[in-house]
This record gives C-alpha cells, structure tokens and sequence, in this order.
C-alpha cells in the first residue's frame, strides 16, 4: 500500500501512532513501543475499513479487540486507553469527509463491539488459565501428599515455593498450615488465618453447591471439589478466588485432611465486571444501553402468566438542529441532560431507562398493572422535557415524541415490540411532536405494509411493475375528446393494483420520484404520439397528453433536458404535452423555481396549475406563474350533483371562470359524475371536464374508441 503525503495511509498511521502511545504504558509486552505500534497498524488499518464501510460490521471491532489481547493488553487500562483514542482520533484521522455524524455513530458502534471482543478474548484467555491452574492443583495435590508421607523437608519447600495460595486443614475445618501466598492474599498476618476454623468463612455470594460439596469431602464420599468462592479479608474487602479442595488420605486410605489451593481472581473478576458494565452501558449518560435492555426485556417478555410490560420509545424532537447549530459537545450534554431527567422518572421496582443511540430512548415498566401505569410514565417523561436546559449559558428547549405500547407478556419478541413502539413513536412525530401515541395495531398493519412498499419501490421500476391509465379530457362546448390525464398506477405482486396515493408520497420521500417521473412522461408522450398517428386524418382538434408533476421534480437540475430528449425522441411537439402541477407546489415560489416552468412554456408546453382552489394562494400571483390551464378541484363541483346547486358555489365558479378567461386561461374542471354537472359547468364557461361521467381511468385504447367515436359523430 503507498503512503502519500498526507493520504489515507499517512494519516491511519499517526492514528496508530497516538494509539500506541495511549495504550503501551499500560502494556506486559516485551516490545518496545515502535515495534509495538508496527503491531497496532494493521489493526488501525481494520478500523478505518470498518468506520468507512458501506455496511457495519460488529465483527471487524471484537476482532480488533480480541486482538488487544493477544497483543498482551490485558491491563484494566489497557482497553479503556485504547477505547477513549478510537473515541478521539478514529473519525479524525480515517473519517475522510463523510457524514460526521454517522461516522461518530459508527465509531461508538466500533468502540462496544471492541469492547465486547476485548471481554470474550478474555475470558477465553482466563479458562484456558484456569484450565492450567487446575491441572497443576492436582498435580501439586499429588506432590504435596507425597511430601507428608515421604520427606518434611521436601514438603516445607513445595508448600512455601509455591505461586498459589495453599492451607491446609483437619476433617473438622480447623486451618493447621497455610504457606505465604494464601497469607498475602487474606492480608498478609498469619493470625488472621491459622486457628481459624473453614465453617466460619461463609459469604454472601457463596453458591448452594459449595457447603454441600465440603461436606461430601470431608465424610470421604468425594476426592476434590472445584468452585468460585469469595472470603472476606479482615479489612472488609472481598477476596475472589478458584478455590480446589482435595481430600488427603493416610497410608491406610482413611481420610486425614483436606487441602485447599486458591488462585486470587480479584482483579480478573473486577476487570471482567468493568468490561461487562463497558459493554452493557452507554459511554456517555451511563444510562443501559441497546444490548442490556434487549436482554432486560427478553427476560420480562418470557415471564409467566399474569405478566405484563408497559414501554415508551423517546425520540427528542430538533435534536438535530441543536447539535447542527451548537456542535457535538453542547448536544452530548444536552443528551446527559436528558438521560438524568428520565431517570428520574423511572424510580419504581421494575422501571429501567436506557439510551438506544443518538436521541433515542426507551423507559420500560413491569408489573400486573402496567396498562395505568405506562401513560403515568408517559406523562412523567413528558413533564421532565418542559423545563429548559441550560447548555453554555443557553437555554434550549427540548421537547420529545413518544410511542406507548403496553401488553401481556409471551406474546411478542422484543424485536417486535420495539418496531411497534418505533412505528408508534414516528406516529406521534408526523402528528407534530411533543405528545406520546400508544400503539394500535391497525397502525402497525399500515406502517409495516408502507415500509414494505418503500423497500420494494426500487426495483418494482427495474422489473416493469408499474402501468398508466388514461382519463379523457373532453371538451364541454361540443363533447370532443380533447385528450387525457396520464394516471400511474403499481400492479404490486402481493397487494395487487395500487393507486398513485399509496405510492407516490413514498417516491417523494425516497428520491424513486424522479426516475418514477422521467418514465411515465417518456410513456405518456410515446402514447401521445400514437394518438396523433392513429387521428391524423381526422378533422378534430390533436389530442394531447396531461403528465402530473412532483414538487420533487420541479426542483430537479435536469427538468427541462428531459422533457427536451422524450420530445425529441418520441418526434411529438411541445404542443402534446401538459404538464400539472399543484397549486399548494407553487405557493410562494421563487423565481429559481419558477425558470424551469416558464423556458418549458416558452417551448409550447402548457403548464396546468391543479386542485385550484385548495391552496389559499393570492389570485394576483396567477399574473407571474407560467401557466395557461386552472384545473379546478372536484370539491367545487360536489355540490352541483345536487338539484337546485347550492348558489354560492355557482357564484364562486363563475368568479374563477371570469377570471381565468380575462387572464387568457383555459378552465378544466374535475370530478364531472353527472350530465346535470357537466350542463352546469358548461353554462358557467368552463372549457374541458374529466370525471366518470365520460369514463373511469383506462387503458390508452378505451381512449382511442372513445376519440374515434367523437369523429365519427
């Protein structure tokens, strides 16, 4: 791999170089620190792979932490030196200039799965350890009874030498030799162990099995026993030991003492603790993080019957925008904030909070009653969030969307329940924010159908899934088919036809919008042509073609230059294309919008303002939109299927016909069902109309017959 100056290479380097740093004080190697940090590169390498991947990968971080220990940073230090560098420097040196913030995400990511490979590496290295021990227990089992049967001497220097704690005891328990290591490890005095009786050393942590296991001893029923037992030093501090315990026979076979080898574990465990707690807790508010509270809820969902869970999934309302503005320090301290605020709401047994990640918490209740008590923590949680937060002699307010869901234990995973509280949550958020939901299943149904509707959106396009119908547009002077609305619509393999409300917000949100578009203008405009071809010998006005537009795609560079190929391509005149779009699309937009509509309508293409009426938009800005068709919204021609029609709304039609027609624009009008509609609007001046009066959506030939007809006529 080459190295350029200042590249991605160079600077992994210097990360390496400030991690060997950081973690070789705390080191047992032999290596000196630049053979150490050449130990640390291809490590540094696998991380800043791993930060930059396109998908994470848990496993590149417990391999980079079990190599830790096999690179003999096995110190308590070791890994937390070694987690605060990645914390620091990681993104710093090998982020390169992606997404800040999902880099640091994916570097806390980094840092638990390290973490956690540290802890497993570990506790593999510490079994082996033991395993050895064990065997080497019972090796000096065998040498220490040698030794009393066959030469004190020998035995004096076998049991003084010897690494492990060793004491030895009658068949009563009363202690009669311990050698200097058990001393150093009970605190350092001969008396606080010699004279002692073994019953006297119970603890608080001792398992069922250890007191039963002596007593089988030192009846003479077993040889040895193998346990983890913890002793109180005199000091009050606790003594964890891999204690075995054999039993001694005379030359006869008859049972005489017992001895007991102890390896101290204090430190092992305590680090075992640290690394546990480091794996299961966020770094930042000490709050339970994503895997303790799995496997919290896991346990309360497999409680028996009777049981039920209450939970509420908290994402902060603008947390983004505060961390944006102010930086990520002012945000970590806000979330801090935060965290210790919902603590305080979830005092009760049986109440957790934990952080998922990002700004996203969840407060979990248990009991027989959680159906009352999840809205009062609900509640609780609202009212903490109302009072500001002072960050940086700022104060910010904070607010916070909530999903509830409550129910008996057993009859969901927690994955399950966690997506429902997540669809719930994203519920109360599009309601506007700063309120909880609870969760409904009929929501859920929903939700889950529209994020599997998202997820196959892609390649539905690629695989030809989706269809246009056309609705005639008819000329209301003298009933001629003057054209046709071009209408989208999905044949989805599972839900069958979709209309274009169920997808086309989808589309919006994920960007397909624009390809999506690109190809129905492409086959709207081939269609207009075939239309023009199959008519021109008829003496009837050309037809033409009528393409909704998406607010996504007015604001898309390449607009116009498409439009342009597929005319150019399908060798049809601007003057076969309408192009719609809504009028909510164009309230108050600016000139750099509008460009891209007025250099199509310099073209030839009308531009059709549609669902007029519905957007409150000042009448005089229809002087400096570029558009030559008002499409009136079916709500104005509701009322005319009624018989007399409601006088106000002839009134208010009228006035928008007048208007149009002295701003020289043309008036189309939606939603026609009746002959008694179509007459009326007729009469009030309205040029074309589209409705099931003269045909539903269909396909393009239903459109031909009905043009061939008009012909004909």
């Amino acid at each position: 791999m080459s190295a350029e100056p200042d590249g991605p290479e160079d600077r992994v380097r210097r990360f390496a170089t400030i991690w060997s740093r950081a973690v070789y004080p705390a080191t047992s190697t032999s290596l000196t620190r630049p053979e150490f940090e050449e130990q640390l590169l291809p490590l540094a390498r696998r991380l800043s792979a791993a930060l930059r991947a396109r998908a994470f990968d848990a496993a590149e971080g417990r391999a980079v932490g079990a190599a830790l220990v096999g690179a003999h940073c096995t110190d308590p230090e070791a890994l937390s030196h070694a987690l605060d560098c990645v914390d620091a420097y990681l993104v710093l040196y090998c982020g390169d200039d992606g997404p800040q913030e999902d880099l640091r995400a994916r570097s806390a990511r980094l840092q638990h799965a390290m973490a956690a490979g540290f802890a497993q590496a570990l506790r593999e290295r510490t079994l082996a350890e033991q395993e050895t021990i064990a065997q080497a227990a019972l090796r000096a089992q065998g040498v220490v009874a040698q030794a009393l049967h066959a030469s004190e001497a020998r035995f004096r220097a076998v049991f003084e030498g010897a690494a492990i704690g060793i004491g030895i005891a009658d068949l009563d328990g009363n202690v009669l030799e311990v050698n200097g290591a058990l001393m150093r490890m009970f605190g350092g005095s001969e008396q606080n162990v010699r004279g002692r009786n073994v019953q006297e050393w119970t603890h608080a942590d001792d398992a069922p099995q250890v007191w039963r296991l002596y007593e089988e001893l030192v009846r003479g029923e077993r040889e040895h026993y193998h346990v983890e037992k913890a002793f109180y030093r005199p000091d009050g501090t606790v003594l964890w030991t891999n204690l075995t315990v054999s039993l001694l026979r005379d030359p006869d076979g008859n049972p005489q003492y017992q001895l007991a080898l102890m390896e101290d574990t204090t430190e092992r465990r305590l680090l075992n603790l640290r690394l546990r707690y480091e794996a299961t807790h966020d770094a930042l508010t000490g709050l339970p993080n994503r895997t303790l509270f799995f496997e919290r809820l896991e346990k309360v969902l497999g409680a028996g019957e009777g049981q039920r869970f209450g939970l509420c999934y908290l994402d902060l309302d603008g947390f983004k925008t505060i961390n944006d503005s102010l930086g990520h320090a002012a945000g970590d301290r806000l979330l801090v904030e935060v965290a210790d605020r919902l603590q305080a709401c979830a005092t009760a047994p049986g109440e957790m909070v934990a952080r998922l990640g990002g700004d996203e918490f969840v407060a979990l209740t248990t009991g027989p009653d959680t159906q009352r008590e999840v809205d009062e923590l609900a509640v609780r949680i609202m009212n903490a969030l109302v009072a500001p937060i002072t960050v940086d002699g700022r104060e910010l307010t904070v607010r916070g969307s909530i999903g509830v869901v409550e129910g008996a234990a057993g009859e969901r995973s927690a994955a399950e329940v966690l997506r429902s509280a997540d669809i719930t949550m994203y519920r109360a958020k599009s309601a506007g924010g700063n309120r909880f939901e609870v969760a409904d299943a009929e929501a859920d149904a929903r939700a889950i159908t529209r994020n599997g509707l998202t997820t196959a959106l892609p390649t539905a396009l690629e695989r030809g899934e989706f269809f246009i119908e056309y609705q005639p547009l008819v000329h209301l002077g003298d009933g001629s088919v003057r054209g046709a609305e071009a209408l989208v619509r999905w044949l989805h393999p599972q839900h069958g036809v979709l209309g274009p409300d169920r997808f086309i917000p989808l589309a919006e949100h994920t960007g397909l919008i624009v390809p999506l578009g690109r190809w129905v203008l492409e086959q709207s405009v081939r269609q207009a042509r075939d239309w023009r071809e199959r008519h021109a010998g008829t003496p009837s006005a050309p037809l033409r073609i009528n393409v909704n537009l998406s607010p996504c795609q007015l604001t898309h560079p390449g607009l116009v230059q498409d439009t342009v190929e597929i005319l150019e391509a399908a060798g049809v005149s601007p003057d076969a294309l309408c192009l719609e779009v809504t009028e909510s699309a164009l309230i108050g937009a600016d000139d750099d919008l509008l460009k891209p509509l007025r250099r199509l309508a310099e073209m030839g293409v009308d531009i059709a303002l549609d669902d007029f009426g519905t957007g409150y938009s000042n009448l005089a800005n229809l002087r400096r939109l570029p558009v030559s068709i008002l499409k009136l919204d079916r709500s104005f021609t509701q009322s005319m299927q009624q018989f007399p029609a409601d006088p106000v709304d002839l009134k208010i039609v009228e006035g928008i016909v007048s208007l149009a027609h002295s701003l020289d624009l043309a008036v189309t009008v939606e939603g026609v069902e009746t002959g008694a509609q179509a007459e009326q609007l007729r009469i009030l001046g309205c040029d074309t109309a589209q409705g099931w009066y003269y045909a539903r959506p269909g396909p393009p030939e239903r459109l031909h017959e009905l043009a061939m007809a008009d012909a004909t006529t």
